[in-house]
C-alpha cells in the first residue's frame, strides 16, 4: 500500500512521506477504518439533512471519517466524491485519491504551510496534530 500511497501522492503533487504519515497517524494502514464523529454530525450534518432530505443512511456516513486517510462523508462530498455509498471509501485507492486531492488544497489554502494544512485537515481539534504526523515522516523517507 506505501506504493500505492507514493503514487497518489505524485499525481496531487504532495510529499510522499507526508502522505504515508497522515496514513499511519489516521488509520495505521488499515483500509477499512472508519470513525464516527457525534458532534460533527450534531453541528453540520443534522441541520444539513433537514434542508436537504437527505437518508438518514447518508447523514451518518457524512459524520463517518473513512478508510486509509479518514476522510470526513461531508469532505468527501464536498470534494465531488459521487459513490452511491460513502463506505467505497474503504477502498484504498478510493481514500488516497480522495485524501491526497483534499490534503493538496488544505497546503494551497495554507500557502504550503504543512502545519497549518495539517491542523486544518485534522478539524483543529487536536493542537498536537501536526507534531504527532510530523514525527512519522521519517518512517518513509527513501
Amino acid at each position: 500500500m506505501i506504493a500505492m500511497a507514493r503514487a497518489a501522492a505524485a499525481r496531487y503533487d504532495l510529499p510522499a512521506e507526508l502522505v504515508c504519515a497522515v496514513v499511519e497517524q489516521e488509520s495505521a494502514w488499515d483500509p477499512y477504518a472508519i470513525r464516527y464523529e457525534p458532534a460533527f454530525y450534531d453541528r453540520y450534518i443534522y441541520p444539513m439533512a433537514l434542508k436537504r432530505a437527505l437518508s438518514e443512511t447518508e447523514a451518518r456516513g457524512r459524520a463517518f471519517s473513512w478508510g486509509l486517510m479518514q476522510t470526513m462523508g461531508e469532505v468527501a462530498r464536498e470534494f465531488g466524491f459521487s459513490s452511491r455509498f460513502l463506505s467505497a471509501l474503504c477502498d484504498a485507492q478510493a481514500s488516497l485519491e480522495l485524501g491526497c486531492k483534499v490534503l493538496a488544497h488544505k497546503l494551497a489554502v495554507n500557502q504550503g504551510n504543512v502545519e497549518r494544512a495539517l491542523l486544518a485537515w485534522n478539524g483543529g481539534g487536536n493542537l498536537e496534530y501536526p507534531a504527532e504526523v510530523l514525527a512519522r515522516l521519517e518512517n518513509y523517507k527513501i
